[in-house]
């Protein structure tokens, strides 16, 4: 991968991406890209090596999808990341690292509000089964109804509570006390069975990340 190249598809994703979202693109030992948001910038440079403790290193490491808070002592400012190792083949040649403020404690907000027709409603997180991502919106499906809200599925994801909610799927995240079943959908992958009945599949992308957060 090259600057230009990486760099001329980021001028694209950017466009898909919160507005708070810094992001980072590298190889398998250094970073090759970095474009900073107004509100979070780790004064990365291209050809700066990882950080440790920081997501990118342990990403590549891992070789699988990697979140995590990170506090003043990596870069000196805390911060929330998600880094994503990129394959080529079974070979991981590097990850791309989104960054955001520090993420909002669970405590502070248990609520959002949605819309249904011409009204709102607020849905506490409690009663909330799923999130899918439907074009630059997200479809809320709680216990009373369903509705939508103006964020996208990665903002979203960014303020949920991770005891609660996890990311399944890139359309999908789920409220892991509506999980009925589990069920085996291929080597690699799984399918839910919500206490609604509805199915909703794990993706190979994080497969490996579900398997650990729900300890099996």
């Amino acid at each position: 991968m090259d600057y230009v190249t990486v760099s001329s598809i980021m001028d694209v994703m950017k466009e898909y991406l919160p507005a708070s979202t810094s992001v980072a693109v590298s190889d398998s030992n250094k970073f090759i890209y970095y474009q900073p948001s107004k509100l979070v910038d780790l004064q990365i440079r291209p050809g700066d090596s990882f950080k440790s403790g920081g997501v990118t290193g342990k990403a590549i490491t891992k070789k699988q999808q990697v979140s995590e808070y990170i506090d003043s002592e990596v870069y000196g400012i805390p911060y929330y990341a998600m880094a994503v190792p990129l394959f080529n083949q079974a070979q991981v040649i590097g990850a791309v690292t989104t960054i955001f403020p520090a993420k909002p404690s669970p405590i502070s907000t248990k609520f959002f509000t949605i819309k249904a027709e011409d009204r709102w409603y607020p849905v506490t997180y409690n009663n909330i089964i799923f999130l899918e991502a439907e074009s630059r919106k997200t479809r809320v499906q709680a216990v009373s109804g369903d509705g939508y809200h103006k964020m996208n599925l990665t903002e979203l994801e960014f303020l949920l509570p991770n005891d609660l909610f996890i990311r399944v799927h890139r359309s999908y995240i789920v409220n892991v006390n509506f999980i009925q079943e589990i069920q085996p959908d291929s080597h690699s992958t799984f399918l839910l069975i919500m206490k609604n009945r509805m199915k909703i599949p794990v993706s190979q992308t994080y497969s490996s990340h579900f398997r650990k957060a729900l300890n099996y």
